[in-house]
């Protein structure tokens, strides 16, 4: 599937087009150039509501509750970031008809769920009543084991982990919400992941040496926040700046409170002990995450940051680059070089705050060369005994997830106008906080 050739170099700038994606491509375009709306535009005018070849919110919301037959979206906090990701999608995200039909297709999934949602927040108020023990909540920067260690802990059967399925759609369909609740390999939202997932290997084959994207396996839960439109989840495929921006300056507590009642939800339909969540994101906002989770225990994950930054910015290209023609790899460096140190440097500061007792440090190069004796640590920490029968169960999964399964991962710094000098100006006080040393063992 991926390029498993050593010492190749990805030209990011010219993405990965399949035939048949280029046709519909090219058609599109036609379309355009023949009157139609442009896809590609950076107009900064109203797009018609009622024009579904343009985004527009008005459109978007019209459209879910005519699919779904519902109308209640919940409480109102999602709307100012579904205004703002919209406007941004349409004045900068220069995608391809193809890119504009998934996204239009994503955010349309996004709201269709909230509709399915709070439709069973009110059919069953005992939902909202179930205990979410504390979590387990991996989180570090980007590209520094944590989906190595989220999916070890998984494989626990006393812990519960957000699946990709899940993740796509926590709400069931509202043909299978008629029948009862959703069992099994029958569920057709694992269907749909398999879809999602087979489209992705068609359009953008060497992404899963990047990230595996399974339809059966652990995903991370900034997903279940990208229903509140307060997560960084579109920038990691989307050139969306001024979303970005706004974001930053938002209080996050609504989309964490939204999480919750999301896990409550998806518990009461699979239900398990212990959750396990797993993201770079809650690293950023981790006052939020205790606002909600005050007893959450935190498994900090580190890396050489001129190994993980230039992992994440391949990673951000490649996503970007199944929606767009437009990728500039410079741009995606200068952007997330920035984005990264802030992240660490607000992790800092809740670090100080909240005190080193409900973090533990796990690093890379220990969870890579002995991944048991990294797991031992964590349910020392936890105070979990671990069990003959996890510890089977974690060896399993260790023996399914090795390193370039999929291909090996190919990456510069240079490729994104970035140099280790830069690096270690924004990463000093990181580097030395938790003596990360620069490394070489990407």
């Amino acid at each position: 599937m991926a390029n498993t050739k050593r010492g190749t170099h990805t030209e990011y700038r010219h993405p990965h087009r399949p035939l048949l994606i280029r046709v519909i491509n090219r058609v599109g375009d036609g379309f355009a150039s023949s009157g139609y709306p442009s896809t590609r535009s950076s107009s900064s005018r109203s797009p018609r509501p009622e024009s579904p070849r343009r985004i527009s919110e008005t459109y978007l919301l019209a459209e879910a509750s005519r699919l779904e037959g519902l109308a209640d979206f919940g409480e109102q906090s999602f709307r100012p970031g579904l205004h703002q990701l919209v406007s941004a999608v349409e004045s900068e995200a220069r995608l391809t008809p193809v890119g504009r039909w998934i996204t239009r297709k994503r955010l349309l999934g996004s709201l269709r769920n909230r509709l399915r949602s709070e439709r069973l927040f009110r059919d069953h108020p005992e939902i909202l009543d179930l205990e979410i023990r504390p979590p387990i909540v991996i989180t570090g920067m980007q590209r520094t084991g944590t989906t190595l260690l989220h999916r070890l802990l998984a494989a626990d059967p006393d812990t519960r982990a957000l699946l990709a399925w899940e993740a796509l759609n926590p709400a069931p369909f509202l043909t299978a919400q008629r029948r009862g609740r959703d069992r099994g390999r029958r569920d057709p939202r694992i269907r749909a992941a398999r879809f999602s997932q087979r489209a992705l290997a068609l359009m953008a084959p060497d992404f899963f040496a990047v990230h595996p994207v399974e339809a059966r396996a652990p995903e991370e839960d900034v997903l279940l926040l990208d229903y509140s439109f307060l997560s960084t989840v579109p920038e990691a495929t989307l050139r969306v700046p001024s979303f970005s921006r706004w974001l930053e300056a938002q209080d996050v507590l609504p989309a964490y409170r939204y999480l919750k009642k999301l896990l409550q939800l998806l518990q009461w339909q699979r239900p398990g002990k212990r959750w396990v969540l797993k993201s770079p994101h809650h690293l950023e906002y981790l006052d939020s995450l205790f606002a909600v989770f005050p007893e959450a225990r935190i498994l900090h994950t580190h890396r050489d940051p001129a190994v993980t930054l230039a992992s994440f910015c391949s990673m951000i290209a490649h996503g970007r680059g199944v929606f767009s023609d437009a990728v500039d790899p410079e741009e995606i460096g200068r952007e997330w070089l920035r984005k990264v140190g802030r992240l660490v440097k607000r992790a800092l500061d809740a670090r100080r705050r909240w005190g080193d007792d409900r973090f533990l440090d796990v690093y890379y190069r220990d969870l890579v060369r002995d991944p048991m004796a990294q797991i031992e640590r964590v349910y020392d920490f936890l105070g979990v005994a671990l069990t003959p029968e996890a510890r089977e169960q974690i060896e399993l999964a260790r023996r399914v997830n090795v390193r370039h399964r999929y291909g090996i991962h190919n990456y510069r710094l240079e490729d994104f106008g970035l140099t280790r000098e830069m690096v270690a100006a924004e990463f000093a006080e990181y580097r030395g906080r938790f003596s990360v040393s620069e490394q070489t063992d990407a």
